[in-house]
């Protein structure tokens, strides 16, 4: 019997750093594809402050929001340690994790607003690449010599936002610019570790040109 469930979105970034989790350690789930448009009453049942995906169900335990979900996932299950064990290492995972999801926001504001707003994004997300592109000068991964926590929050920047960029046509990554970030972007979703557990590209493309095209619409 299947006591682990995950419910969310086939192509959530968020959600998709829960599956690699899960696989990562082995764990065998039931995933279970949300509506956001007509959110069912498990969802709103397990999330009922936030009312978002990811949510994994342990042995009928909710866990909302994907790090600390990915945290849970380490410490309940057997497997290859997703968190470092080295204190300090751990404390620049988990640093460098909230950075990247704190600029999820103004990544898909970047791609989906106009005006003012859509160039204030265009700032913070510029900001966001220099500081990426120094730190990853030479990195194989964003920690130590493991593939982990950090790399698992990165997968929107290593992955999602070079697919928002042909799909909008709003370019924000070039290698002149951030020739560091390109170079690591290009290991990191070329490694096995990372390309096995990507939604593929021509569908995520596909839904994301679809997405813009009709915010476009709305405009």
């Amino acid at each position: 019997m299947v006591d682990v469930k995950l419910l969310g979105l086939w192509y959530s970034p968020a959600s998709h750093k829960v599956e690699w989790a899960l696989k990562l350690k082995g764990v065998k789930y039931e995933f279970i594809e949300e509506n956001l448009q007509n959110k069912s009453p498990l969802l709103l049942e397990s999330n009922p402050i936030h009312k978002k995906i990811p949510i994994l169900i342990h042995n009928g335990k909710p866990i909302c929001e994907s790090m600390i979900i990915l945290e849970y996932i380490d410490e309940i299950f057997e497997g290859p340690f997703i968190l470092p064990k080295d204190p300090y290492d751990r404390a620049l995972a988990r640093f460098w994790a909230k950075f990247l999801d704190d600029k999820v926001g103004a990544v898909v504001n970047t791609f989906f607003h106009k005006g003012e707003e859509q160039e204030k994004s265009k700032e913070e997300v510029y900001e966001m690449l220099k500081i990426l592109d120094n730190e990853l000068k030479g990195k194989k991964f964003f920690v130590g010599d493991k593939f982990g926590y950090a790399d698992m929050a990165a997968n929107f920047v290593g992955y999602w936002l070079g697919v928002f960029q042909e799909a909008s046509g709003v370019v924000l990554v070039t290698s002149e610019k951030f020739s560091n970030f390109c170079a690591w972007r290009d290991e990191y979703i070329n490694c096995s570790q990372v390309k096995e557990y990507l939604p593929p590209r021509n569908d995520l493309l596909a839904f994301v040109e679809a997405r813009s095209q009709a915010s476009a619409s709305k405009a």
